[in-house]
């Protein structure tokens, strides 16, 4: 073999490392976060209880950055979702428990079972969104302004309805949105307690299906000649995969198995996924977000595309707000709050370009566990709140000079 045949898979392996440094330095600093906390709290992190508690507490974040990396693509941005998630946990508070607050010794007279109040709140979450959308779209009126007014009303809104006041309990179906599990079928004891088998077995399907299309794809991109990923690469990536899916089922089997909302979470990361790759309305919010003028010259309606994209937005909020509102079986006049900030900073630690038409879901994904964990390692260490603003600022800082840096240097 000459040194020509050697070098040449040397060069590919170190021009796919180069072209792909931004996923990887993400998935990396996320791990070497996860282990510094390890360490730092003297294995507190990966105890199975504080695993669902991060779960818990960063699930509506997870969701609505799906949706806020959507609008980051296409060259925009939504600074609302905290309030507006903020004010659908009130409206919801008030459809099930009948109560009016913002009038003295009032109700409304009847109350709505909680499927029925879900299913309206996301309604009304939609159309909200679809009257930002409609501003921004058809108007073009920038999305900072319609959003920071968004921002403003809903928080308003959500404190007039409340009457400053917050309205709760909820009823236990409600509840299980958040704080409910899916039911083990097995009875197991093992590792000194109560096993869950099924979150097990839920957790290691997933991991085989998930290998399975990847080595499917893998063999479709070789019998065209397009696979560019190397081969170690390819494999490590998904014994990465296998060692952290089967591992977090493991830890999650320990306590009290699958989060019902991690069920909700995971189905929706999966519809984005598809959606960002495989369909036609996802490339077309790339283009937009990398060109608005030629997108719309190539023939698409890119105003129905804005609209479409604050639709799905506002439909994410409040989905999130009903989930944030099962988890404190309460609706508090101050829920919501900084929510926006943890959403834009997950897209943007994830990858997500400032000026549109680069961001990935998994990314997404990452840049909001990674705040979470922060989040929770130095609340267990009792960082104090002011510095935990301060380094969540700088990383934040970090993570757009970087962007920005590679950008340039492309």
């Amino acid at each position: 073999m000459s040194n020509l045949d050697t070098a040449k898979p040397s060069s590919d392996f170190m021009r796919f490392i180069k072209a792909n440094v931004r996923d990887y330095a993400l998935l990396i600093s996320l791990l070497v976060i996860m282990v510094f906390f390890q360490i730092t709290t003297n294995g507190t992190l990966f105890m199975p209880v504080n695993m669902t508690n991060i779960i818990l507490q960063n699930s509506y974040i997870v969701i609505m950055a799906l949706g806020m990396l959507l609008v980051i693509v296409a060259g925009h941005i939504d600074l609302s979702v905290g309030s507006l998630s903020g004010f659908i946990g009130g409206v919801a508070a008030l459809l099930m428990t009948g109560t009016m607050p913002f009038v003295q010794s009032a109700s409304l007279g009847f109350t709505l079972d909680p499927y029925t109040t879900s299913a309206f709140c996301i309604a009304l979450g939609a159309a909200i969104g679809a009257v930002q959308g409609y501003f921004i779209a058809y108007h073009k009126i920038p999305a900072f302004i319609v959003t920071l007014a968004g921002m403003l009303v809903f928080r308003g809104l959500e404190l007039q309805v409340l009457g400053g006041a917050s309205v709760g309990p909820f009823p236990k179906t409600f509840q299980l949105l958040s704080s409910g599990y899916v039911p083990d079928i097995f009875t197991v004891q093992a590792f000194g307690g109560p096993f869950n088998l099924l979150a097990l077995l839920i957790g290691t399907i997933v991991t085989l299906m998930i290998i399975y299309f990847n080595f499917k794809e893998r063999r479709t991109q070789l019998s065209h000649g397009l696979a560019e990923e190397p081969n170690a690469i390819f494999i490590g990536r998904n014994a990465l995969i296998a060692i952290a899916f089967i591992g977090f089922s493991f830890l999650m089997a320990q306590y009290r198995g699958l989060p019902t909302v991690l069920i909700v979470m995971f189905a929706l990361i999966a519809l984005f996924v598809f959606i960002t790759t495989r369909t036609t309305f996802g490339r077309r919010i790339y283009a937009m977000g990398g060109n608005e003028k030629a997108t719309k010259l190539s023939g698409v309606n890119t105003e129905k595309l804005t609209f479409q994209i604050f639709v799905i937005m506002g439909a994410l909020s409040a989905l999130a707000g009903l989930i944030f509102a099962a988890r404190l079986n309460v609706a508090t006049p101050k829920a919501g709050q900084g929510f926006e900030l943890d959403v834009i900073a997950a897209c943007f630690i994830g990858g997500a370009a400032v000026t549109g038409g680069v961001g990935k879901v998994i990314g997404a994904v990452i840049g909001a566990f990674m705040m979470g964990v922060m989040n929770n390692g130095m609340s267990i260490l009792g960082i104090d709140i002011g510095w935990q603003f301060v380094i969540k600022g700088a990383v934040l800082m970090l993570a757009v000079f970087l962007d920005v840096y590679y950008k340039n240097k492309g």
